[in-house]
């Protein structure tokens, strides 16, 4: 069996989100599984001659962009759709009349996709809501923690003693307007990692609208730090007293394991995914209410013997999560078509 697994995610701006860091983690372990019976291969399939594959595995899925094939391959296909955050949120991510009609395609071709693969029971509880999927279809494969992050750096980061780390994009379903607000309430000190969390040249997107807001009344705040891209991720890790993971929705909720892998307690959104991943070990607040997440970040900061509890939760909870188990269920798939 040779399966081809499209590349693009590895290069441009996807390769340093979770769609990059997806692919990457997964095919270094497929390629240690690889034998006379399973060949896997990173190509371009805008470039590639896929005929000689036996199985097409698309890794990322856009219900608003044309990312799959209009006409069914004659190999086998599958498709990774790790979230729809778009159509659960389409007021914030309105996609337009071209949008509309490519989600249509979109749909349609998902006719010619022999498996769908997903990163939580939650994605797969909406791919068959939202995109009228047959469940006996959809297969989840759970994502994990990159394990060695650590990069010489020359990097200097000025932080607190004392802080609440986020790490991600700032996108709406983040939350991050809930967080600032909580975290002014708590008096506590804030440190927001991400590329996106420097820029300030934002335009009027409606999209947009949830970090014009967040700069408008916190762009020069002394208690908010907005570090952008880290090169060393360990060393900030280690230096905060808690994680904060505030999202409205995730498809999975990645950052809490990298939390729980570097002995970081943590405190989340109580919604679908992050209870899914985190289970009983981290504290959860109604995202909607600063006051809450501000009460749950306070228990957590001054509470040294429930910070330790959570973070020996956290390490016990990993166990469930491993890129080598990710592969292995990536292979089942492919097997069973």
């Amino acid at each position: 069996m040779r399966v081809a697994i499209d590349s693009g995610p590895l290069t441009g701006g996807d390769a340093i989100r979770g769609i990059g860091f997806h692919t990457k983690e997964l095919l270094k372990e497929l390629e240690k599984l690889q034998n006379k019976d399973f060949q896997i291969e990173a190509v371009d399939f805008k470039n590639a001659d896929l005929s000689k594959y036996d199985v097409i595995h698309y890794p990322y899925f856009i219900p608003h962009a044309l990312t799959l094939p209009f006409v069914k391959p004659s190999k086998k296909v599958i498709v990774t759709i790790h979230d729809l955050i778009r159509l659960i949120y389409p007021e914030n991510y309105p996609p337009g009349i071209k949008g509309q009609l490519k989600f249509l395609i979109q749909k349609f071709n998902l006719r010619n996709v022999d498996s769908i693969i997903t990163i939580s029971e939650t994605s797969k509880k909406d791919i068959v809501r939202f995109l009228n999927i047959n469940p006996e279809k959809i297969f989840v494969t759970y994502l994990a923690p990159q394990t060695k992050m650590k990069t010489k750096s020359e990097q200097k980061l000025n932080l607190p003693k004392d802080f609440v780390l986020y790490v991600g994009d700032v996108n709406f379903n983040k939350n991050l307007l809930n967080l600032a607000k909580a975290i002014k309430i708590a008096k506590l000190k804030l440190v927001i990692v991400g590329k996106q969390a420097v820029n300030e040249n934002v335009d009027d997107n409606i999209e947009n609208k949830p970090w014009r807001e967040f700069l408008r009344l916190y762009k020069n705040d002394p208690d908010i730090i907005r570090l952008g891209f880290v090169e060393d991720l360990d060393d900030v890790f280690k230096k905060a007293t808690l994680y904060c993971q505030p999202s409205f929705y995730e498809g999975f909720g990645l950052p809490i394991l990298e939390a729980f892998e570097r002995n970081v307690p943590v405190v989340a959104s109580r919604t679908q995914a992050l209870v899914e991943v985190g289970d009983n070990s981290c504290v959860y607040f109604d995202p909607k209410n600063p006051d809450d997440i501000a009460e749950k970040l306070l228990e957590v900061f001054k509470d040294k013997k429930l910070q330790d509890e959570l973070i020996k939760k956290g390490r016990n909870r990993l166990k469930k999560f491993s890129w080598e188990k990710c592969a292995r269920a990536t292979l089942s798939v492919y097997e069973t078509i």
